[in-house]
């Protein structure tokens, strides 16, 4: 009897590690996605899910260890019940459980899941029970071929990610922050820009209006009047109508 306790206490211990483990791992990866979305990387991401898949196989080994005592055969009966806060649980389950009354016992304390999943898990069962060893063995086969591609292609594509990484950090900048912002500035406000400080161009002085009913005439090269145009001067007294 008492091997068996020894047993169980070993067994508890490493299941508690393994899954403080695990817990530390989830937490540490929320907040990563918290905090860091903006700068995060796929190959980080994949990463966390690698440790926490890792994590969650030992953990299960643990489980499936022949050391490990059978759970489902151990019942676990509440002795007290306190319908107020329990501060020394609270603490212990890090607030997640604050009382220990009758309305959580039945959640926390069963040892069977829901009807429907164990109804199930028992049709998963005996549908494995009933598949031969040679049908057991292809489909297993098939499986580990589907997961070693996956893996392989998962792998191709990290090997790329990082030597696309790696060949554009080696490049040199070739651009300036500085000087797109301040042509972005230039274009949409004209900012920095300043007028120019030559003379403005001489402009051609407007024609001058005439008079309405007098004739344009331009003079001759020579100074004289175009021939064209004829005079008649008569003398004064001949042209008076009045006489003297």
């Amino acid at each position: 009897m008492e091997r068996e306790e020894k047993a169980l206490d070993v067994a508890l211990d490493a299941m508690i590690s393994r899954t403080q483990d695990l817990k530390n791992s989830i937490a540490g990866f929320i907040v990563k996605l918290e905090t860091e979305y903006e700068t995060l990387q796929w190959p980080s991401v994949l990463n966390s899910f690698a440790l926490l898949s890792g994590q969650l196989n030992t953990l299960m080994k643990v489980l499936r260890n022949e050391k490990t005592p059978p759970l489902r055969n151990r019942i676990l009966l509440p002795l007290f019940l306190n319908p107020e806060r329990d501060e020394e649980l609270a603490k212990t389950t890090e607030n997640r459980i604050q009382f220990f009354n009758h309305e959580v016992v039945p959640d926390y304390l069963r040892t069977k899941p829901d009807p429907e999943v164990e109804a199930t898990e028992l049709q998963i069962n005996t549908k494995a029970n009933q598949m031969s060893l040679d049908a057991g063995q292809k489909q297993i086969a098939s499986l580990n071929k589907i997961v070693n591609t996956i893996e392989t292609v998962l792998k191709t594509t990290r090997e790329d990610w990082e030597s696309t990484s790696s060949q554009r950090s080696a490049l040199a900048q070739t651009s300036s922050l500085a000087d797109t912002n301040a042509l972005i500035g230039a274009l949409s406000t004209g900012k920095g820009l300043r007028p120019s400080l030559g003379s403005p161009k001489s402009q051609s002085p407007l024609p001058t209006a005439q008079p309405r009913g007098a004739k344009a005439f331009s003079m001759h090269p020579t100074g004289k009047m175009p021939s064209a145009i004829k005079t008649n001067i008569k003398s004064a007294g001949a042209s008076h109508p009045y006489g003297r």
